[in-house]
C-alpha cells in the first residue's frame, strides 16, 4: 500500500497531464479553425478571380466582335463607295483636313467681320461728330444772320419815303431774301450799254464816279424813263411802277469806272417777269 506522500505526488502528476491535454486540444481546435478560415477565404478569392477573369474574357470577346463588325462595316462602306480600306482611310483624313481648313476660314471671317464692325462703329462715331459740327455751324450761321440783320440800315429814299432795310453787300442781300418780305433782283450795269431789263423795268447806267461813290442812271417803267442823277452808293432810289402804283426801290453797292452792281427790290404782290431768276 503506497504511502500518503507518494499518493499525493501521483495525483499532482495526473492533474498536470490532464491540463496539458486540454491545452493541446485547444491549440488543435484553433489551428483547425484557422486552416478552415484560410481555406474558405482562399476559395472566395479564387472564385472572385475566376469570375473577374470570365468577365474580362467576355469583354474581350465582345470587343473583338465589335472590331470585326466595325471592320466589316468599313469594308461594306468601302465597297459601296468603290474604295479600298486604305483609300477610305485616306479619304477620311482628307475630310478631316477640309474640316480643319473650314474651321480656320470661319475663324478668319469672324475676325474680319469683327474688324469691319469696329471700323463701321468708328465711322458712325465720326458721322456723329460731323453732325455735331454741322449743328454748331448752323447755330453759328444763325448767330451771324442775326448780327447781320442788326447791321442792316433803314433810311429815307430819294422820294422821301421811309425805306425798309437795305443791303450794302451780297451777304446782306441774302439775309433780306430769307426774310421774304419783298422780291429781290441783282444786277450789274455797264457804262454805255443799252437799257438792261431787271424784273419788269429797264435800267441804264449813264455815268459812274468811283472816287466820289456816285453814279447816274435812267429807269424805264411803264413806258416812262426817269433819270436818277448823281446818286450815292447805298442810297435807296425809289420810283412807282405798275397799274397799282407800287413802290420799287433799287440800291447800288459798288461803283467802278465802267460799271455798277446792286439790286432792285419790289413788293411781294408786284408782277414777276417770266424769265426772272
Amino acid at each position: 500500500m503506497p504511502e500518503e506522500g507518494e499518493q499525493t505526488h501521483v495525483e499532482s502528476y495526473e492533474q498536470q497531464s490532464s491540463t496539458g491535454k486540454w491545452i493541446l486540444v485547444f491549440l488543435a481546435v484553433i489551428f483547425v479553425a484557422a486552416a478552415v478560415y484560410g481555406y474558405i477565404t482562399t476559395q472566395q478569392k479564387v472564385s472572385k478571380l475566376t469570375k473577374d477573369l470570365s468577365d474580362s474574357q467576355a469583354q474581350v470577346v465582345e470587343l473583338q466582335k465589335r472590331m470585326q463588325s466595325a471592320e466589316a462595316q468599313e469594308e461594306t462602306l468601302g465597297k459601296a463607295l468603290g474604295m479600298t480600306k486604305k483609300e477610305l482611310a485616306q479619304r477620311a483624313s482628307e475630310l478631316q483636313a477640309q474640316q480643319r481648313s473650314a474651321e480656320s476660314r470661319l475663324e478668319a471671317e469672324e475676325k474680319a467681320q469683327k474688324e469691319q464692325i469696329g471700323q463701321v462703329s468708328g465711322e458712325v462715331a465720326g458721322v456723329k461728330t460731323d453732325v455735331g459740327g454741322v449743328k454748331t455751324d448752323v447755330a453759328s450761321t444763325r448767330a451771324d444772320l442775326e448780327a447781320t440783320k442788326a447791321k442792316l440800315q433803314s433810311t429815307i429814299g430819294d422820294l422821301g419815303v421811309q425805306s425798309g432795310l437795305i443791303a450794302t453787300t451780297r451777304s446782306d442781300l441774302e439775309v433780306l431774301k430769307h426774310k421774304g418780305d419783298r422780291n429781290y433782283y441783282e444786277f450789274t450795269l455797264l457804262k454805255g450799254a443799252k437799257p438792261q431789263p431787271v424784273a419788269t423795268v429797264s435800267l441804264q447806267l449813264k455815268s459812274a464816279d468811283p472816287k466820289r461813290g456816285k453814279f447816274s442812271m435812267n429807269v424805264t417803267s411803264d413806258d416812262r424813263t426817269i433819270e436818277k442823277k448823281d446818286r450815292n452808293i447805298a442810297e435807296p432810289i425809289q420810283f412807282y411802277s405798275g397799274r397799282d402804283h407800287l413802290l420799287f426801290e433799287l440800291v447800288v453797292w459798288t461803283v467802278d469806272k465802267k460799271k455798277v452792281t446792286g439790286y432792285l427790290s419790289t413788293p411781294k404782290n408786284a408782277p414777276v417777269p417770266v424769265t426772272a431768276n
